[in-house]
């Protein structure tokens, strides 16, 4: 039998996009198992998720208000029971075909894949501005933190169960939270490896977890490069 993949989904007013997330994830990845962790959503997407999980068919858990998602991924981590687990954001269906590729790389000794933009083959075709700033921020981060990963903000990647079983995510933040993941997954000798992708353009969205709102793409920058420091003050202490 194959080995058994959890994907989690993070959805918060994701209407326009939890279908077909779903539909390509079950076409794409044998046997998968399915977690997805909805912070309170009111656009509809609740009701949908329970017209298609009315057989129990996945792992939905409703949180009863809007939370972080460093917390909805941490929710959704103690739901899985793969062997091999991973997160995509659900505006992005059109990458599920990749997870073949994600499997394979991690059954021939990678232990942690991320899709990458900032590697030979990748780009970012978003707007100027995020697309500039998720560049040189990256750079920062590989600069900071002095390890060897091109794409810290990756909205795909896929690990093995035992990577979890040694290195914690700490359950507060947004996007922030995989910096400090991937720091100390690195600092534990994990073999990382990044497959390049091109990200598509921005869609107008602004109230779903996959947000392209600029404002709010501000704001997180600046926690971004707070978190960069709490890591490294942590690694000290």
């Amino acid at each position: 039998m194959s080995v058994k993949t959890s994907i989690i989904l993070c959805t918060y007013n994701e209407v326009k996009y939890i279908k077909n997330i779903i539909t390509e994830l079950e076409k794409n990845i044998p046997n998968l198992e399915l977690v997805i962790v909805d912070d309170f959503s009111s656009d509809g997407t609740v009701e949908i998720l329970k017209k298609l999980n009315h057989n129990n068919k996945y792992k939905v858990v409703f949180r009863k208000k809007s939370r972080s998602l460093a917390s909805a991924f941490v929710r959704g981590i103690i739901e899985t029971t793969g062997d091999y687990i991973g997160w995509i954001d659900t505006n992005m269906s059109e990458l599920t075909p990749r997870f073949n590729e994600m499997i394979a790389e991690l059954e021939t000794g990678s232990d942690l894949i991320i899709l990458s933009r900032f590697i030979e083959g990748g780009g970012d075709n978003r707007i100027f501005l995020r697309a500039f700033c998720s560049k040189y921020f990256n750079i920062l981060c590989r600069v900071i933190f002095r390890i060897p990963i091109k794409d810290f903000t990756s909205s795909i990647f896929l690990m093995k169960k035992k990577v979890l079983d040694e290195v914690t995510f700490l359950g507060y933040g947004y996007g922030d939270f995989f910096l400090e993941f991937l720091y100390n997954v690195h600092q534990k000798g994990f073999k990382i490896k990044e497959i390049s992708y091109v990200q598509k353009k921005d869609e107008d969205d602004s109230d779903s977890k996959s947000s392209p709102n600029l404002i709010k793409f501000s704001y997180l920058g600046f926690m971004y490069i707070l978190r960069i420091f709490a890591t490294l003050m942590r690694r000290k202490n």
